[in-house]
């Protein structure tokens, strides 16, 4: 009977029907889409930071770099010859400093790793190499012909005047003007680029681990202190470098065994050697800029955070959630928007929504005045007529729900298809440490912001989380309208009716 009566009542109000499934349905596709937008913003900022940070790594821990005593300037200084006169002898140097905060001794790798909730740690080494190389060409002194010609008749006119052998004096030699160097100068190209030293025998934690082996082979436990090379694509590409051909690093030649493309982003970091070669390079001996931590259980990084900060003193801890404070650009602008007015936006419209169908439905029970009387005149007792009611708006509610999934399905996947690439910025947390002592190290002076501003193609992933949220809130939109629907028509008396035909 209950359902009888149901399909008889919803098939003669349609119109209505549509019209509060269709407010829900707004309410519904407006929530999906901002729930689905911000988890593709979360999975932009994942990307970014797992280039940038290294796969499996949880935390890093570095040291701030204290400021230069003395005559130690901390930049480097390039002495060149200008002597020479051969304007074709090229000369070159390359200057090697180390990138990030200070140095760590790599002894403490093995006291990171020994800490309690730690699962691995490794160190590396992060370098910065500044290449400067041209030639001198010298100039040469000239005198000026025409000026002295000029002198010389001067003076010749004047001593034809003066006449006798006396008038004479200095006559033959002129006044001569003073000599200037003409052409002559220098020309230098410089180039700076930046090296990762990383642990071999375990490239599945720290910046290698975001790269895949496109071309050639990753290291081996055997090249520990071999000179070999693995190159990111896009420094290979630029500067023309294939495997199997060799990198000169100040004087050092090392051979290139891969090319190595990111998994997601940019590359941050141009040339990866083996730690003790970097180490060599660097003239950092037993020393390490980061150590790249992988906790046993994510839910007590903070936790693990805190052990390490206590037992090592000095050193900078930065998880990711801390990097993530760091992320700029417009994947920030629009993540915040998601996150703020995006909720708050869908919030208030589904609140409207369910206050619309709540009063649509009470003005329907309200036309429904002789209907109601006449049923309680039979004997219907007031809960049957509340559920009746209930049982409609649940039913336009689910409707709703349908609808709003569609449209919410509809708006997730045009964001994804037609949405532009959003840039994301890393910027440098405290203590001189932080990232930019990992791969986010960057190449020098202009070449840091260019490494660390990543592209991201926005999507928006719409979980079964999501879809069962929504039939949840069609289902709670429809018991709301129905209460308020219900105790409408539950307070209806048989002389309501009667009335009404009157």
């Amino acid at each position: 009977m209950f359902g009888i009566y149901l399909k008889r009542e919803l098939s003669r109000r349609k119109k209505a029907a549509l019209v509060i499934a269709m407010g829900l349905a707004l309410g519904i596709a407006l929530v999906i889409t901002v729930n689905s937008v911000s988890a593709g913003m979360q999975q932009a900022q994942d990307k970014v930071l797992q280039s940038l940070y290294g796969l499996g790594t949880d935390m890093t821990v570095t040291k701030a770099r204290s400021a230069p005593t003395g005559t130690q300037s901390g930049r480097p200084n390039f002495e060149f010859d200008a002597s020479s006169n051969d304007s074709d002898d090229t000369q070159s140097s390359d200057r090697v400093m180390t990138q990030g905060g200070q140095t760590l001794k790599s002894a403490l790798v093995a006291t990171v790793a020994d800490q309690k909730g730690v699962s691995a740690a490794v160190g590396a080494l992060s370098l910065n190499v500044t290449k400067v190389d041209g030639s001198f060409t010298q100039g040469k002194a000239q005198t000026d012909t025409s000026s002295s010609s000029s002198s010389s008749s001067s003076s010749s006119s004047s001593s034809g005047q003066q006449g006798g052998p006396g008038g004479g004096q200095g006559g033959g030699s002129g006044s001569t003007a003073p000599p200037q160097v003409q052409g002559g100068g220098a020309s230098f190209d410089v180039n700076s680029y930046s090296v990762m030293g990383i642990d071999v025998t375990n490239q599945e934690l720290g910046p290698l681990a975001t790269t895949t082996i496109t071309s050639g082979k990753t290291f081996t436990t055997a090249q520990a202190n071999a000179k070999v090379a693995v190159l990111s694509k896009s420094y290979a590409k630029e500067n023309k470098y294939t495997v199997g051909k060799t990198i000169t690093i100040s004087g050092t030649k090392y051979q290139v065994i891969g090319i190595a493309t990111p998994e997601s982003g940019e590359a941050t970091t141009d040339v990866y050697l083996p730690l003790k070669q970097a180490q060599t390079l660097g003239d950092s001996a037993n020393l390490v800029s980061t150590i790249y931590v992988q906790a046993t259980d994510s839910k007590q990084i903070d936790t693990v955070k805190s052990t390490i900060q206590k037992n090592i003193s000095g050193t900078t801890v930065t998880t990711s959630a801390d990097l993530a404070e760091t992320v700029s650009g417009s994947l920030s602008t629009a993540s915040n928007l998601a996150t703020s007015v995006g909720k708050w936006l869908s919030v208030a419209v589904l609140a409207a929504a369910f206050l619309v169908a709540a009063l649509l439905t009470s003005s329907a029970v309200s036309r429904r005045v002789r209907e109601f009387g006449t049923l309680k005149a039979l004997g219907w007792p007031s809960r049957r007529v509340t559920r009746q009611v209930v049982g409609e708006s649940i039913v336009n509610g689910l409707l709703g729900g349908a609808l709003g999934i569609g449209l919410g399905l509809a708006a997730a996947y045009a964001v994804t298809t037609y949405s532009p690439k959003l840039t994301a910025q890393l910027g440098n947390t405290g203590g001189g440490g932080g990232m930019g002592g990992g791969p986010g190290g960057g190449g020098g002076p202009g070449r840091q912001s260019a490494a660390n501003t990543m592209e991201i193609a926005l999507s928006a992933p719409v979980s079964l989380t999501t879809i069962a949220l929504a039939a949840g809130l069609a289902i709670t939109g429809g018991l709301i309208a129905g209460a308020m629907g219900g105790w409408r028509a539950s307070r209806m008396r048989p002389a309501d009716a009667l009335r009404s035909v009157s």
